[in-house]
């Protein structure tokens, strides 16, 4: 596999728009490839392919469409040997970050794989007509979920394989039958076009449609904006900042068929560290904590950026020890300038505020390198000025000092939506924690316990979401197999004959899924 800038439209190649290059996070010099944003002619061509491979794509087996899968991670797998350095040259991250993102990109779609082939993911639901209930006969229903049509996907900034090109995203989509079309990330675009050159070798092999996949760059926005404005895109999934994931779903929504944009926005990932533990282990809570919110120089979703305690001498030695081995971290290579500039803005800016202690603060830097942050508050301050615990997406976390469990219940309860929540506490916490477990339900799509949040498994139970703000529908997840119900649709069949139903529905069940029974009623 080898870069040629250009934008993968199907089974052809174009550059026809603007070329631009991309700058090295590590060194600031602009790396060699060049790249062509796509025009507005490419968009729609990308477009009409993915629109007419639809629905020969929805109706390829699920046995097909699983080998296409595997298929995609061999393929990937089989190119590290030029992705890695790419990939690394085009992050900054280091060789065994951008190996194990490669192996975890190939797992999930794998994971997809055997969802679908096994096939209950379907919903096959069927409810027997009963002619002589009364006062009216029982109609025939069965219903199953099918797929939405054709998506757009926005590589993400801190993923560079694992939610961009052939990520979960990509992988979900592909899974429930949808043809997609890649919007690259321009950070790293030469990643994405090796994935994507894999995406399509393993399309034409199983002898899939021309549009199936296509994969468009854009040093900027507009082609993302036509893209989710397009009369032909049917859903968007998104991982990346507030401020770009409601713009889109603002877009969508004004659209004149308005479409879902499943959009994973960040969260400050809060935890709570409960008296009892602190007394027996506050140093090893301290340590880990660190090891957490510098994880990949702090550019995760789940990076644990705010962390509540009740203020006592335990919590004093916490956020001390804290504070000391975060210092002992040495400044790392963040994904791209701009964020860079954002995290040392951020720090600057909070740390201006009166009611902010500064325990530990990265040096300005006018290159990519960062270091971590560690800042100190109370819990009436953030409650009266809840921009305190605004998202910095980097090394950084904010300590809350609150005066009781009422304290912290009130507090924690005044915070937004999030993707996690941790509870850190030793059995005789766990007597007490109930209603915190209750409130942090409400809040977050993942409470944890003793743990912390960065690192998310690839699980049927995984969710990797929640409430507004942190993702735009709280009831879907972007990680795991329950993120293939994102562009499907339930449909429901009255009375067809068994010939017209799809083989899911039949009553020979030919391939064998799961069939759900409706449930019997009094006038069944």
């Amino acid at each position: 596999m080898s870069i040629t800038g250009k934008n993968i439209i199907g089974y052809s190649e174009s550059a026809k728009g603007a070329s631009f290059q991309v700058q090295s996070p590590s060194t600031g010099e602009l790396l060699a490839n060049t790249y062509f944003t796509a025009t507005s002619e490419e968009v729609d061509e990308a477009m009409n392919k993915a629109n007419a491979a639809s629905k020969a794509y929805s109706k390829v087996s699920r046995k097909n469409r699983a080998q296409f899968l595997r298929d995609i991670a061999d393929n990937i797998a089989g190119s590290a040997e030029t992705l890695t350095p790419i990939a690394m040259a085009e992050s900054g991250l280091p060789q065994g970050r951008i190996e194990g993102e490669t192996g975890r990109t190939c797992n999930q779609l794998r994971l997809f794989a055997n969802l679908i082939e096994e096939g209950s993911y379907v919903k096959a639901v069927i409810d027997k007509g009963n002619p002589d209930r009364t006062p009216l006969p029982k109609p025939d229903l069965r219903s199953m979920e099918v797929a939405l049509g054709p998506v757009v996907v926005f590589g993400a900034s801190n993923f560079p394989l694992a939610f961009s090109t052939g990520g979960g995203d990509t992988a979900s989509a592909l899974a429930a039958g949808c043809p997609v079309v890649v919007k690259g990330h321009p950070a790293h675009p030469g990643t994405s076009e090796i994935v994507a050159q894999a995406i399509i070798a393993a399309a034409k092999k199983n002898d899939l449609p021309d549009g199936v996949f296509s994969l468009l760059f854009d040093s900027g926005i507009e082609v993302g904006i036509q893209l989710t404005n397009h009369k032909y895109t049917k859903a968007v999934g998104f991982t990346g900042s507030l401020k770009a994931g409601r713009s889109l779903m603002n877009i969508a929504a004004k659209r004149e068929n308005p479409i879902p944009v499943y959009a994973e926005m960040g969260s400050v990932n809060p935890s709570v560290i409960l008296p009892g533990t602190l007394k027996d282990k506050a140093d090893a809570l301290a340590t880990g904590m660190a090891g957490s919110v510098t994880m990949g120089v702090g550019q995760f979703c789940t990076n644990p950026g705010i962390v509540f305690g009740i203020k006592d001498e335990n919590w004093d030695q916490f956020c001390a020890t804290l504070s000391t081995e975060l210092g002992n971290v040495a400044s790392g290579t963040m994904l791209t300038q701009g964020i860079s500039n954002t995290y040392h803005k951020g720090i600057q800016q909070i740390s201006a505020d009166a009611n902010i202690e500064v325990l530990l603060s990265a040096a300005s830097s006018d290159t990519c390198q960062a270091g971590p942050s560690l800042l100190r508050t109370s819990s009436e301050a953030l409650r009266n000025n809840p921009k305190l615990g605004d998202e910095i997406f980097g090394p950084s976390t904010l300590l809350v000092d609150c005066d009781s469990m009422e304290d912290v219940l009130k507090t924690v309860a005044s915070l937004d939506g999030q993707l996690t929540a941790s509870i850190h506490g030793n059995e005789d916490d766990v007597q007490n924690s109930g209603e915190l477990v209750d409130i942090l339900t409400e809040l977050a799509g993942r409470v944890i316990f003793n743990g912390f949040p960065t690192g998310v498994d690839l699980a049927a139970a995984m969710i990797h979401g929640g409430p507004y703000p942190a993702s735009s529908d709280g009831r879907s997840t972007s990680v795991g197999v329950q993120a293939v119900y994102r562009f499907t649709r339930p449909v429901s069949y009255q009375e067809l004959p068994q010939s017209l139903l799809p083989l899911e529905l039949q009553d020979a069940n030919p391939l064998n899924v799961f069939q759900a029974l409706g449930t019997p009623t009094a006038t069944n």
